[in-house]
């Protein structure tokens, strides 16, 4: 798993490039990114799959704040990234979330 930041120099906006690779995606045929950032909808960023069986998908982000998220394999299994920034425990269940901070 990977996070790579880009912040912009004309407007207050991270952009946020998530990766899995096949492994850490556990061979999933769909992930979906999920966080505070699409207010956890399933539909609003699923995830491009590679031709090498990872996934990726860049989110602009504003600057300055942290945002939980999760992703979601087939629908079915929550799996946090093992390079955010920092892990919070979730509100919704007795997992942590994974936390990406856009703060420079």
């Amino acid at each position: 798993m990977a996070l790579t930041k880009k912040f912009l120099k004309s407007k207050p906006v991270c952009k946020v490039t998530f990766k899995l690779t096949q492994e850490e995606a556990k061979s999933a045929d769909s992930v979906q990114l999920m966080g505070e950032f699409n207010s956890w909808d399933a539909k609003a960023a699923p995830m491009k799959k590679l031709k090498n069986g990872g996934f990726t998908q860049t989110v602009d982000l504003e600057a300055g704040k942290e945002f939980r998220f999760r992703y979601l394999l087939d629908g079915e299994t929550w799996e946090n990234d093992w390079s955010a920034d920092k892990y919070i425990p979730s509100k919704s269940s007795y997992d942590d979330d994974s936390v990406v901070s856009t703060v420079a």
